[in-house]
C-alpha cells in the first residue's frame, strides 16, 4: 500500500497530525516509548527523517485528548486496578524506597500499559535476592546503560497479568532530578502513601 503524501499544511499542522497519531499508537497499540511511536507516526504519514518531528509534550497533550474523546468511561477503572496493583508491589518492596512514575501515576495509561516503579538499594543484586526469597519470578529488561542517569538494573515482573517495570538506583540517586523519558522536565514521581491517597 503507497504511503500517503502529508498535505501541504503548514510545519504546525504536520506536527500536531503527526503528535496525535503517535498517540493514537500509544493509547491503542501500548508502545510505550514516545520517541519510536513519533517516528513510526512520522513515517505512515510519508514525512521523511529530516523533517521536525512533535515533542514529547506536545504528543502527551494529544494523548490526553484522545484518551478523553475514546477512553473516558475505561481510563478511571485502568488507572485505578493499575494504581492498585503498583501499591501491593510498593509494599512489597518498602525496604528498597519505591516510588512509582510514569503513565500509571500520570494517568495516560494506555490500554496496555505497565507499571513503572522507581527504587533506591545498596545494590541491584540486593532487590533480585528480596525477590527470590518471596519466590517472586522476574526477568532483567535491558535498560539505556549510555545514559548517566540509567539505573543500575531494570527488572520485569508479572504481576496479576500486569507487566511492572522495576527500575533500580544506586541509594545516592535518589536526591537527584532526572529528565522524564517524555519530556524535558524532572520525572513525577509518588510514595506509597500517595499512591494510596490517589486511590481515595
Amino acid at each position: 500500500m503507497p504511503r500517503r503524501k502529508p498535505a501541504s499544511n503548514s510545519g504546525g499542522h504536520l506536527r500536531r497530525e503527526i503528535a496525535g497519531l503517535a498517540a493514537r499508537l500509544i493509547a491503542e497499540d501500548g508502545i510505550d516509548d514516545y520517541g519510536f511511536a513519533k517516528r513510526k507516526a512520522a513515517r505512515s504519514l510519508g514525512v521523511g527523517e529530516g523533517e521536525s518531528l512533535p515533542t514529547n509534550e506536545e504528543v502527551e497533550a494529544e494523548l490526553r485528548i484522545h484518551q478523553a474523546i475514546y477512553q473516558d468511561e475505561e481510563l478511571p477503572q485502568r488507572l485505578q486496578a493499575l494504581r492498585q496493583i503498583a501499591l501491593e508491589v510498593m509494599e512489597l518492596l518498602a525496604d528498597f524506597r519505591p516510588y512509582l512514575t510514569g503513565a500509571a501515576l500520570e494517568g495516560t495509561a494506555g490500554r496496555y500499559s505497565g507499571i513503572d516503579i522507581e527504587l533506591y538499594a545498596d545494590s541491584a543484586k540486593d532487590v533480585e535476592i528480596m525477590l527470590l526469597s518471596r519466590n517472586i519470578s522476574y526477568e532483567p529488561a535491558e535498560s539505556r546503560r549510555n545514559r548517566p542517569d540509567a539505573p543500575e538494573a531494570q527488572l520485569m515482573l508479572d504481576w496479576d497479568e500486569v507487566p511492572v517495570r522495576v527500575s533500580v538506583y544506586p541509594l545516592g540517586a535518589e536526591r537527584r532530578q532526572r529528565r522524564s523519558p517524555h519530556g524535558g522536565s524532572a520525572p513525577t514521581r509518588a510514595r506509597a502513601d500517595e499512591v494510596a491517597a490517589l486511590l481515595g
